[in-house]
Parts: C-alpha cells; structure tokens; sequence
C-alpha cells in the first residue's frame, strides 16, 4: 500500500593527525579537554587555518564515488547554539561543497544492483562530547574541530535492506581508502536517516522524520522498519497530518520504538553565510592528480578475485567486504593454494574461532601460517580433519604448522603398501560385513572405511583408503 522514502546523511570522521583548523591532535583516548587550543575554545582572536590533509581525503572520496570534485570549494558558518559548540557557530560548506552529483551501487543477494545518487559531501568541523553523569553534564572538547565529511544521499532507498546495504558499501569504500577508521561504537561512522511514506505510485515527497546517530547497521534497520510502521499506523487511522510532523527523533534501543527529540531545523533556522575568516578551499591540478590515484575499491577487488582466484559470487563478498579480511586472503594466496579452499579455512575454519577480542588483525594463526596449513592439505600432508586439530593448537601455542603436524602426529600416512596393510587387517577382522557388503548392503562400505580411519588414528589418505577398498571388496 505504501512505498518507503529513505536518504541518508552519514558523518565520517577523517583520520588526519591534526583537526580541521587547527594542530591539535585528533586522539580522544586523552584526558579531557587536553586535545584543545585557543581555536578549538573559540577564544578572541584565535583564526582557523585549513588542514590540506582533508582536501586529499575528500578528493580519494569523489574520485571513488565518481563525483564532481570542485577545484574551489567554499566555507560557511551554521550558526547553533549548543553546549558542545564553543563558537556557537559550525564552520561547514552549505552553498559550495566540495564534493557533488556522486553515485554508489549496491549489490542484492539475486544478483541485481541498484544505484543511489550522492548528492553531495561537504567538509565541517565536529562538535565537542557531552557526557552525562546523573544530574550533572560536562562537555568534553578534545573532539572540536576533528574534520568531518558529511556524505549525503538523494532519497533513493525503499527499504531498510537498501539503506543497510548502501551504508555496508559506504563503509567499507572508507575503510579501503583508509580515510576514517568508521568505528560506529565510537562514533566516527555516524548516521543520520531520513525517513517517509507515500502511497505506491505517488511521486510526491511527504513529511520526513529524521533519526539521529544510530550506531549499528543492525539498529539503522530496525529504527527505519519501526518508523515506518508508526508513519503507516497514522496514515490508516486518518491522524497523519496531526501524528508526523517534520522533526527529529531518537531510536530507543530498549524500548524499540523512536521518540521526538526535537522540532527539525530548516535551512534558514541555521543562518548560514560565508565563513569571514577562511579563504577559500583550493585543490590545484598537480593535487587533483596526485589526490585521486585510489587504491582497488571493494566491487573491483572483488571481480578480480572471481576471475583471477575463482571464488564464488558468494565468497568474494563476504571476503572483499572487510579489507582486513580481503588483504588476509591474498597474503595467503601468496603460499600457492587454490581460491576454493582458502576461502574456506578463512570465513569458516580461522573466522569460528576468533572469540572475544581476537580478530584477524592480532589472531595468533597470521595469513601466512593459515596459508600454509591449507596448503599442506592440498599436497596430502594432512587430512582435512587433522588439519583442524592443528588450528585449534596454533591458537593456544606460539608454533609453526610443520612442527605441530609432527608434534601431535598427524601426518598423513601415504605408503600405499602400508595401507593396504591395515585394509587388510580389517576385512579379515569382519567376514560377515564383507559377505553383507557383496550381498548389496552398499552403506556397509562407510563402515570398512571407518574402521581404517581408526585402525590408523587418521592418519591413512582418505582416498587411498578408499580406492584400496573398492579393490578388495569390488
């Protein structure tokens, strides 16, 4: 009955070392307000003075999102008053961003994509950090001046599913640029959706609510389906023009509904007019050149790696999605095993064993090892089975794969003679069985089989094993 409207404002914090107009350092792990300078406090006198460093990171991300990178863009003041705002004032780019008419596509699981057009992105400076402590609030501005890009969609997205996968891609593009960290817990993702309805086939935009700062993917698609329902639920009981008003809410993580936070702002609420104490923002030829060369973005990363390793459609997604894990799997392609498996001791094997905070960055079992173990499965020195012993081990222990192959004596015995041996050994042992099993009892050959496997603790070549079986048994 209704159709979804969804555009998303997303703020990323960039990883410079210093803030936006000034050289205070952009770590918030300090003390409070240490991070600060007379420009951050807003003191009389202090002037701002551009950190070309954000120009460059602006400049990888229009080049990635196939945007208009404005050579000369411009500043201008949003006035607010907040207690995390020294100034009163946000310096921000309202009428000339420096980043325009961008688009990003979006993959669905049949195989179809979708584009949404970025309008625009624009540099600002970050607010500082209220932190509440029952009846007292203390702001914290150590955050003040960090630069930010706020990266902002048309509204193209019709479902919560959509909005989650735009911002799946946005956030790993930055990760892959390396131009923000986009920790979401800790607020250097953050986003803002903007949500409403209309009746399927009406081209007209409605009253749209927006939803600040949901800090989980998980949480921005249940803020969008609980929003949608209350807009919904007044549309059908005919309270629609009374119930949804333009303004902002909050999601409630517990009580899984949103709330009105407050009345939404339009553009002249804000007064925006030029910045009177920065010159304008330059991007010269010889930095346009040198800005725009990026690194191998996620979709061609991800081709790459179904033609060149053979991966499946499925696996090169989840592998090129986290560059962490993207990087991982080359390195250990490096060690010369197939694509298949590599992939598969990766997201399934290493990934089931990383607990609490062991991640692939400071796993004990580094490409190379992991690479390695894989690598003597495929040249038979190993079982599959035993293999995942030797894992389990390497995650407790300092030790190299050979070494606890030997250890725990795993390897794979392939002395056919040896193992005929044993194959012999447990026909004897079993007359009955084998009459059964000549008698049409087919299943009775995973028995003989089994009881090989054990003869020789794991060791035997499964399929020598079984070809000395179909030998003797017929």
């Amino acid at each position: 009955m209704f159709e979804v409207v969804i555009g998303l404002e997303v703020h990323v914090q960039l990883n410079t070392k210093t803030k936006l107009f000034c050289s205070c350092a952009t770590s918030f792990n300090h003390k409070q307000n240490t991070n600060t300078c007379p420009t951050c406090l807003a003191l009389p006198g202090a002037l701002p003075v551009l950190n070309q460093e954000v120009l460059q990171k602006a400049t990888m991300l229009g080049t990635a999102l196939g945007a208009t990178v404005n050579r000369t863009s411009y500043f201008d003041r949003k006035s607010y008053f907040y207690p995390d705002s020294p100034t009163a004032y946000q310096i921000t780019q309202f009428y000339t961003p420096v980043i325009q008419n961008g688009s990003l596509d979006i993959d669905f699981e049949d195989g179809t994509k979708k584009t949404i057009r970025v309008g625009f992105a624009h540099i600002e400076a970050d607010a500082g950090k209220n932190i509440h402590e029952g009846d007292i609030s203390k702001v914290d501005l150590n955050r003040a001046g960090t630069p930010l890009l706020e990266i902002v969609t048309e509204p193209d997205m019709r479902s919560s599913q959509e909005a989650v996968l735009y911002l799946k891609k946005l956030h790993s593009i930055i990760r892959y640029l390396d131009i923000g960290d986009a920790n979401m817990q800790e607020g250097s993702f953050r986003v803002d959706v903007n949500v409403s309805i209309r009746p399927k086939g009406d081209e007209k935009l409605y009253t749209r609510v927006e939803i600040k700062n949901i800090n989980s993917f998980k949480f921005i698609e249940k803020a969008i389906e609980v929003e949608v329902r209350r807009q919904s639920e007044a549309w059908e009981d005919g309270i629609y023009d009374e119930e949804i008003v333009q303004e902002t809410r909050l999601f409630d993580q517990v009580k899984v509904e949103t709330r009105s936070m407050r009345g939404k702002e339009e553009a002249a609420d804000y007064r925006y007019f030029p910045e009177p104490d920065l010159l304008k923002a330059v991007i010269t030829d010889e930095m346009f050149e040198k800005y725009s060369q990026i690194p191998e973005l996620p979709d061609a990363k991800k081709e790459r790696f179904i033609k060149e390793f053979g991966l499946s459609v499925y696996n090169a997604d989840v592998i090129t999605a986290n560059i962490e894990m993207a990087h991982f799997f080359e390195d250990m392609m490096a060690e010369g095993i197939s694509g298949k498996n590599a992939a598969t001791w990766l997201t399934v094997e290493l990934q089931s064993r990383l607990k609490g905070d062991v991640n692939l960055a400071n796993t004990p079992v580094d490409a190379k090892k992991l690479g390695t173990l894989v690598k003597r499965i495929e040249d038979q020195i190993v079982s599959g089975k035993a293999a995942k012993e030797v894992l389990d081990y390497l995650m407790e222990n300092e030790a190299e794969v050979d070494g606890v192959i030997d250890k725990l004596g795993l390897k794979q015995v392939t002395d056919m003679g040896a193992i005929e041996a044993i194959c012999d050994e447990i026909i004897t042992a079993n007359p009955e069985k084998v009459e059964q099993l000549k008698g049409g009892k087919d299943k009775l050959f995973g028995f003989f089989v089994g009881q090989v496997m054990k003869a020789s603790k794991g060791s035997a070549n499964p399929q020598a094993v079984n070809e000395i079986l179909k030998a003797k048994l017929g």
